[in-house]
């Protein structure tokens, strides 16, 4: 058996404009890479974060409070020590906190040789999320254990669903370095939603999952609009409205906010366009006078990998 492993552990982008907390998908080209090792103390150690100022203490880091949650339920006598190479920048709206949860729980999981499935895993990360944003949301850590498109059909009891991804569908992620973060952007949000939104709203849904599994790129594109959040949290993200028209102009299916922002997403069919909507993502940014990040990434449908063991 395994002693310790190096796993890269993916941003995601969720809600996906329609699917407010229960969908999202993984990236594969930004993410964190973490070292997990048994030690014989029991317990969990947060030896090391490097690239991020993030707490060391157990139980106010994400990855600690997973971890501990899944050890809860095992009768081990040994414990873990985990190593963060923090790559995705907290308040980003990729994912941040659900990379470190959803890393600690499936690399501890297989060093313990799998004693648990990844909807359990899930249950474990969500643990992770509560304390980053208050809410135990799985639409980022999901697709990360899961990889592709994920549905949280339900919380009570956990259903996920794991839906196929179209092989020519590209992401492209500009984060402007400002940071949002999520509990402010849930205040930012409405009670009630009205019956009209509410059924625009599943409607949407609907096809999007139609069009992923029909492979129809102009259905996913007709149903990436978000008449709950955006409306709301568009006005936290400087030059919003513009970016997403740029990517319209340069021919994206769908354009919406990663998660709870500042984060911009937008899917393409192929990687020709996706280049296109970046560059013009850039141009407005470089217009607006704020430093960015920008990602370019095939959708990830295998989520959390193996670097390394020993």
């Amino acid at each position: 058996m395994k002693n310790e492993i190096k796993i890269f552990s993916p941003a995601t982008v969720a809600n996906v404009s329609c699917g407010f907390d229960v969908l999202g998908f993984a990236l594969d080209t930004v993410g964190d890479e973490m070292t997990i090792r048994k030690v014989s103390q029991k317990g969990v150690k947060i030896a090391k974060i490097t690239n991020q100022n993030l707490p060391l203490n157990v139980t106010k880091n994400v990855a600690g409070v997973a971890a501990l949650a899944l050890l809860a339920e095992t009768n081990v006598e040994f414990g873990f020590e985990i190593e963060i190479n923090k790559r995705i920048k907290p308040g980003s709206g990729i994912g941040s906190s659900a990379a470190s949860s959803a890393g600690a729980v499936w690399a501890i999981n297989e060093l313990l040789g799998k004693p648990f499935n990844k909807t359990e895993l899930v249950r474990f990360a969500m643990e992770g999320e509560k304390l980053a944003s208050g809410v135990t949301h799985a639409d980022n850590v999901a697709p990360a254990l899961f990889g592709g498109f994920t549905l949280i059909r339900s919380y009570k009891p956990l259903d996920i669903i794991k839906i196929p991804t179209p092989k020519d569908l590209i992401a492209t992620v500009i984060h402007p370095l400002i940071e949002i973060k999520t509990s402010d952007a849930r205040k930012m949000l409405s009670d009630s939603v009205t019956l009209k939104n509410a059924t625009k709203q599943w409607a949407n849904v609907g096809g999007l999952i139609s069009g992923l599994y029909t492979n129809d790129y102009d259905l996913i594109g007709r149903s990436l609009q978000d008449y709950v959040a955006e409306p709301f949290r568009s006005k936290l993200i400087p030059g919003y409205k513009d970016v997403k028209q740029s990517c319209f102009d340069m021919g994206a299916l769908g354009c919406g906010i990663s998660g709870s922002g500042p984060s911009i997403f937008a899917l393409s069919k192929g990687e020709k366009t996706a280049l296109k909507v970046a560059e013009a993502m850039k141009i407005v940014y470089s217009n607006v006078g704020i430093a960015y990040d920008l990602h370019i990434s095939k959708v990830n449908n295998k989520g959390i990998k193996i670097l390394d063991t020993i």
